[in-house]
């Protein structure tokens, strides 16, 4: 799709390094700084799509960095600013090499876990009994590996992360603390908007001067699977799908096309109208998400937007 940015190669005032993920583009700066570009790139089952999603960039960093700023009263954060729709500017960190994944409800890769006959995740037990999208008496943590770049992230449960010293058991259980208040704040959000929100992931990192911070992204539609609250009781009665606010929709697609990123499988050919059909779903997920009306920014060019927009700010 035109209008769409997927890869970018701005060389900023300072600069020193860049690092690029599955969706965001992380530019490293002297004194600290990292600018990080969210691209319009789609992934799923750790695959990155071949075209680009007009807005998705926009919309991913707008929903980040409003979550931040909600939530920084509780958990401090690496944002110092966003000078452009895709573009949020903050400090250095050194990540954590594991995603704190959490998940209020019985979804997803949980789901399909319970379906092969499995009731212990990440070293968590599920309890016996429950159905597809049912509410876990308590939110349990599933943390996983990060994965290198095309790599799949694995589940690892909390005893061989301390095991392996991937993190320290005193930085672990900040860890655990933050996920737990993020995730109960992020709830309740969810629930001002008509929301469940059913599970998502965190990643934090630490500053020089040795604070855990929450890094990347918080309570995106990438990040995060969201139900509607509304009739999400009878349809479990029925034993109904639930109505979603997440990628999953994508992911479902894929399946659909015969793709779970598995290996000797082949990505099915999106069409146009199809790409159309995803922008205009992630739209609906920035709006029901944060209350607010969606405002599209210039796209006519993306690139030279962003790095004047980050230029200017950094003078």
């Amino acid at each position: 799709m035109k209008n769409t940015i997927t890869d970018t190669n701005f060389n900023f005032p300072g600069q020193k390094s860049v690092y690029k993920g599955k969706v965001r583009e992380v530019y490293a700066l002297e004194d600290d700084v990292l600018v990080m570009v969210a691209t319009d790139r789609l992934s799923a089952f750790d695959v990155v799509m071949p075209k680009g999603i007009p807005y998705k960039g926009q919309i991913l960093n707008q929903i980040a960095t409003k979550m931040m700023a909600a939530t920084a009263d509780i958990v401090p954060n690496w944002l110092t600013a966003t000078p452009d729709p895709n573009v949020a500017v903050g400090q250095a960190c050194e990540p954590f090499k594991v995603e704190m994944v959490i998940r209020g409800y019985m979804s997803g890769h949980a789901a399909r876990e319970y379906k092969a006959g499995k009731r212990m995740l990440c070293g968590v037990a599920m309890p016996e009994g429950l159905h597809e999208n049912d509410k876990f008496p308590e939110p349990i943590i599933t943390p996983a590996t990060k994965a290198e770049h095309g790599d799949h992230d694995e589940d690892i449960s909390k005893e061989h992360i301390l095991k392996r010293n991937i993190v320290s058991n005193a930085d672990y259980a900040v860890l655990e603390e933050y996920t737990r208040a993020l995730f109960q704040e992020g709830t309740e959000i969810a629930a001002d908007r008509g929301l469940i929100l059913v599970d998502t992931k965190y990643e934090f990192g630490k500053t020089k001067a040795g604070e855990i911070v929450l890094i990347d992204e918080i309570h995106t539609p990438d990040s995060s699977r969201y139900f509607y609250a509304d009739g999400y009781q009878e349809r479990q009665n029925r034993g109904d799908a639930q109505k979603q606010l997440s990628k999953e929709f994508v992911r479902q697609w894929l399946i659909q096309n015969n793709f779970q990123g598995l290996e000797g499988q082949s990505l099915p050919e999106m069409s146009d109208a199809y790409i159309e059909t995803v922008s205009e779903r992630y739209i609906e997920l920035y709006e029901n998400i944060t209350g607010e009306t969606f405002i599209k920014a210039d796209i006519s060019n993306i690139q030279e937007r962003i790095e004047k927009n980050v230029l200017d700010y950094l003078e």
